[in-house]
């Protein structure tokens, strides 16, 4: 057995984070594979030493728009195979998700939408949870492991949150929001972190305009999911909150894959 790691961070705005240090942190932390959301760049508006970190492949999925959403990918492991979206033309068109086949499994690195702007937004968000559900169940269905991660944009239950009460009208939180993570769930496939940590106050996200950070007043809206055949190579699962530089922080896996 080999151990891989795999870390996620939306490190909202990737020109943001590399001029907050993000590349010493790369280096020091030196995961096999990074996956970032909320990139907020085309990969002609980064500089060349984001784009080209030695020893790693690097792909990018931008939106249609310039400046919003957008995830990117940085592997030691060359993929089989990295493809784009969903083949859903609806929800495909704000560069949300990059899928990198690894053979052993696959990757879903994955920006899911936020649905507060408006009730529009909201209905966006669902449509595009259904069609990462029959995508993933999919996969999972044609015998492959999957690994899923990335911003949600949904804490999950109540002690996922700091203030649950306080936001039950609040997208992010909202009963279908939560009830949709419970199908997921229920489709055969584990919130990893969850296996083993069950304590409280494990947040990563934290409002920054009301400085939640500095009281811990957050989400855990940040996951890594992997389906239920695939647990048992999950050696460990954690949340990274002491690394600054964006509003939500890095969380990661230890993965056992056979050599």
């Amino acid at each position: 057995m080999s151990t891989i790691r795999v870390f996620s961070w939306n490190v909202n705005g990737l020109r943001a984070v590399h001029r907050k240090g993000f590349l010493d942190w790369f280096t020091k932390a030196s995961p096999d594979i990074l996956c970032l959301q909320e990139t907020k760049a085309d990969q002609s508006q980064l500089p060349a030493d984001l784009t080209l970190i030695e020893g790693y492949y690097s792909y990018f999925a931008s939106a249609e728009r310039k400046g919003y959403s957008g995830v990117a990918l940085y592997t030691r492991i060359k993929p089989i195979q990295v493809t784009l979206g969903f083949e859903v033309d609806a929800v495909d068109k704000e560069g949300r998700v990059l899928i990198a086949d690894y053979g052993q499994f696959v990757l879903c690195d994955i920006y899911f939408p936020n649905g507060r702007s408006s009730q529009e937004r909201l209905a966006y968000k669902m449509k595009f949870y259904d069609a990462f559900l029959k995508f993933v169940d999919h996969l999972r269905d044609t015998g492959r492991h999957v690994v899923v991660c990335g911003d949600v944009n949904t804490a999950h239950r109540e002690i996922d949150l700091a203030r649950p009460k306080a936001n039950e009208g609040t997208s992010g939180f909202l009963p279908e929001e939560r009830a949709w993570v419970d199908k997921f769930l229920s489709h055969g496939y584990v919130d990893t972190f969850r296996m083993f940590n069950d304590q409280p106050d494990q947040y990563t996200y934290w409002d920054q305009m009301t400085r939640a950070r500095d009281r811990n007043v957050g989400w855990r809206i940040d996951y890594f999911f992997v389906n239920q055949g695939f647990a048992g190579q999950v050696k460990a699962a954690y949340i990274l909150p002491e690394v600054m530089g964006s509003d939500h922080c890095p969380i990661g896996i230890d993965l056992d894959l056979a050599p």
